[in-house]
């Protein structure tokens, strides 16, 4: 008989709430592979983003010329270039509004933009708490399936007089099984965590850099449109 073919009977001999518990930590398993495969790409298209973002502002093109390429998509910009279009769209509406110091205008402006920023934060972590609760849960769910099949197999051998380990093997192996798939589920969720929290805080350390960066450009500009 093959491993495979042996894993298969074990699964399928199970209790009927061990099979429910290796189905729930299978279902888990699929969910966490999904959002790890959609968030790799998500960080990964972030990343680039503002990579091609930033070499484009830094490269001496004049605010409003950007502003016009970032916006005309006709779609919200996202990631850094969202983080200016709120920034000098409120710069542009503020500074066409009279009384207002540069001082104002810098804070609207700077208000606009952490709010764009914790938007981007918001949708760059979604589902990262799934990923964490599946991580830390499964091995916990995967050890109930163990401890109910060691418990049957324990009834099973109080119903005869004469109990061998060819009696308990079977039941015990079911449910090693399950702790098997708690960690199978658990490992890659945890691992994947952690490496996606790591690139969101990258990310968002960026973005604080750019937005003071940013706010010290518009400044100037508050400033300079003042002293007229």
């Amino acid at each position: 008989m093959t491993t495979n073919t042996s894993f298969l009977d074990l699964v399928l001999s199970a209790s009927i709430v061990v099979q429910i518990v290796m189905l729930v930590l299978l279902a888990a398993s699929v969910a966490s592979w999904t959002v790890m495969l959609r968030k790799r790409k998500l960080l990964r298209d972030a990343v680039e983003g503002a990579d091609s973002f930033e070499t484009a502002f830094w490269g001496g093109g004049d605010l409003t010329s950007i502003y016009k390429e970032v916006t005309r998509a006709g779609t919200t910009p996202v990631n850094m270039a969202g983080l200016f279009e709120a920034g000098f769209r409120e710069f542009r509406r503020l500074t066409q509004q009279p009384g207002l110091s540069a001082d104002q205008v810098l804070e609207g402006c700077r208000r606009a933009m952490r709010v764009a920023q914790l938007r981007e934060t918001d949708r760059l972590e979604q589902n990262l708490a799934m990923l964490a609760t599946i991580g830390s849960t499964s091995p916990y769910v995967g050890l109930f399936g163990t401890v109910w099949g060691i418990m049957n197999s324990f009834q099973a051998i109080g119903n005869v007089q004469s109990a061998t380990l060819a009696m308990v093997a079977p039941g015990i192996s079911e449910a090693l099984v399950a702790t098997a798939m708690g960690l199978f589920a658990a490992i890659p969720a945890v691992i994947g965590y952690n490496r996606f929290a790591d690139k969101v805080t990258r990310l968002e350390v960026r973005f604080d850099a750019f937005t003071e960066e940013f706010a010290a450009i518009l400044q100037r500009h508050a400033h300079g449109r003042e002293s007229r």
